[in-house]
This record gives C-alpha cells, sequence and structure tokens, in this order.
C-alpha cells in the first residue's frame, strides 16, 4: 500500500486527488495539508512541518508560496513528492533542481497523460514538417479566472517543439505591434480566456496547401489528478532526481 499526503487537500485540485486515491486500492491517504481549518477522514495539519506522519509520497496542488517549505520538508524526511503547482519562480525552480539531488521529484507543467502524450507526437511532426516549410502555431484556450498568458503548458509545448529542433525557434506572442511577415523560424502562441473552459490546446503545423493539428481537450480537471496519482504511485520508490510525465508515459 502506497501512503499519500495530498498537500492541498481543500483545494478542488486537492478534492479530485482525494476522490480517486479512495477508489485506489493501492494507495491509501495518510494525511493532508491545508492552512484551513477543515474535518475530513485523514489527519489535516495546517502546516506541512506540522505534520508527523510518514508517507511514501505527497501529491501538491497548492500554491507557490509554500512549496520553498514543502521542498524543505521532503528533504529532511526523504519523501518523494509529484509536484503539481504552477506559476513558480526562477529562485524556486532552481531549489527544485537543487533538492531533486536529495530526494525523487516529479514536476510538469501539465499533469494530463494525454497532453505529455502530444508533446511527444508534436516533438515527431516538428522534426519531419519543419524543414518541409511547415510553420509551426499553438492556440491555447481556458476560463476567465486564469491568470498567466500564455499558459504554462502552452509553453512547454514550444520548448519540446524547439528542443527537437534544436532551438531555431523565435517565440511569438502578439503580432498586433509589428506589421510584417510572418518568418519561418517563428512559432507563435497565441491565448484565448473566457466562461469555464477546463483546457484546449492546439498545436498547429501549416503547410503549402495542407495543414496538421494535433489537439488536446481536458474535459475537466480531474484528468490532472488521475496523472497526478499515476505519477505518485510511479515515483513512490524512486530514487534521488527530478522526474518528468515523460518518465511515467513511457
Amino acid at each position: 500500500m502506497i501512503k499519500v499526503i495530498i498537500h492541498g487537500c481543500g483545494g478542488k485540485m486537492g478534492k479530485f486527488v482525494e476522490n480517486i486515491l479512495k477508489e485506489d486500492k493501492q494507495c491509501e491517504i495518510v494525511a493532508g495539508i491545508d492552512p484551513r481549518d477543515l474535518t475530513l477522514d485523514y489527519p489535516v495539519f495546517n502546516d506541512i512541518n506540522s505534520c508527523n506522519i510518514k508517507a511514501d509520497v505527497i501529491i501538491d496542488f497548492s500554491i507557490s508560496s509554500a512549496i520553498s517549505s514543502l521542498l524543505d520538508y521532503c528533504k529532511k524526511t526523504s519523501t518523494p513528492v509529484v509536484l503539481c503547482t504552477t506559476g513558480l519562480s526562477e529562485e524556486i525552480i532552481e531549489k527544485v533542481n537543487t533538492t531533486s539531488k536529495s530526494v525523487a521529484i516529479l514536476r510538469s507543467a501539465n499533469m494530463s497523460l494525454g497532453v505529455n502524450l502530444i508533446m511527444e507526437l508534436a516533438k515527431k511532426a516538428a522534426v519531419e514538417l519543419f524543414d518541409s516549410g511547415f510553420d509551426i502555431e499553438i492556440l491555447e484556450k481556458h476560463h476567465n479566472q486564469k491568470i498567466d498568458a500564455p499558459s504554462g503548458t502552452a509553453i512547454a509545448i514550444a520548448d519540446a517543439i524547439n528542443n527537437s529542433l534544436n532551438n531555431r525557434l523565435n517565440y511569438v506572442y502578439d503580432r498586433s505591434q509589428v506589421r510584417e511577415k510572418r518568418t519561418h523560424e517563428q512559432l507563435g502562441l497565441s491565448a484565448v480566456r473566457g466562461g469555464t473552459i477546463v483546457g484546449e490546446h492546439d498545436i498547429i503545423f501549416a503547410g503549402n496547401d495542407e495543414v496538421i493539428t494535433i489537439s488536446h481537450e481536458a474535459m475537466s480537471k480531474e484528468v490532472f489528478a488521475v496523472g497526478a496519482v499515476r505519477a505518485a504511485k510511479y515515483i513512490a520508490n524512486k530514487s534521488a532526481g527530478l522526474y518528468t510525465m515523460k518518465d511515467v508515459i513511457k
């Protein structure tokens, strides 16, 4: 039985993770962390440093300001963590990299298994199509409460494509300020915000007289929790290192 702590158990994603774990016969929730006073059917601590219950892995869906303390706790207790919180500063990302030398950390811009699969498909498509004249654009759509744009997932997809092309592409986020033709070395990222769209990503390869589009649409936030639980089961017994969802879906 894999013993799990949910870091951010009182949030929407924490609830999704809780529901999935309760249905998983291989996992057991041993504690939750949330600043609110919650009464759940497992112990809840207001702060990670107050937690005195040992676990095999932590699943984190919290806020960026809580990550530094979480990393310190994971290092001190040698507890692997699936780090799902986004919008991390460069300083925290560097701390993630440093801490991963002491404990297993799995971090991904998007926990959806489907999104991570289309990243791999996009990389292969880019290698085959870019030098044949295909231009590459990414369009992402999210709900009207999302603050950042473009999404972390869109940027992660762009980075994956660019890495596969030896970093030959330049990102363009806004074409309204410059009146000139697109160059082939550009990769455009466009964002739409509206309603309750959970998350949609289209990777467009536009060539002469043909267009290939790789698309992913999340119908519910539950897909991210499903991926996080699968990642937790993968990383629970892994040695120190920095892992991604690419390792999980191999």
